[in-house]
């Protein structure tokens, strides 16, 4: 997965389409990035204690990696990421303006 913690990303498809955030978790396994702020749903929670109220809780719920785009830091327009080889380690490079991209 190319897109890792950190990374500030665009959504391409989708409800939250156009919107950009900054992926606070990303869950390799499944193919999914949290995003803060994006693909919001509502939960329901039941009281725990007797003095508690329930309440509706707003939680950001994981997007596919394949609906979101990386936004490339130099030029600020999606991009697609690339790999290189610069003193025998792999680099992620924003492949629109060539930078290479912090890990």
């Amino acid at each position: 997965m190319k897109i890792r913690k950190g990374d500030e990303v665009r959504i391409i498809a989708g409800k939250d389409k156009g919107k950009s955030g900054k992926v606070s978790r990303a869950f390799p396994a499944m193919s999914r990035v949290l995003i803060d702020g994006i693909n919001v749903s509502k939960r329901h929670q039941k009281p725990r204690k007797e003095n508690q109220k329930g309440q509706i809780v707003e939680k950001a719920m994981p997007i596919h990696v394949s609906n979101v785009m990386l936004i490339d830091p130099k030029i600020g327009k999606i991009t697609r990421i690339g790999y290189k080889i610069v003193k025998g380690k792999k680099v992620r490079v924003a492949l629109k303006s060539k930078t290479e991209l912090s890990s």
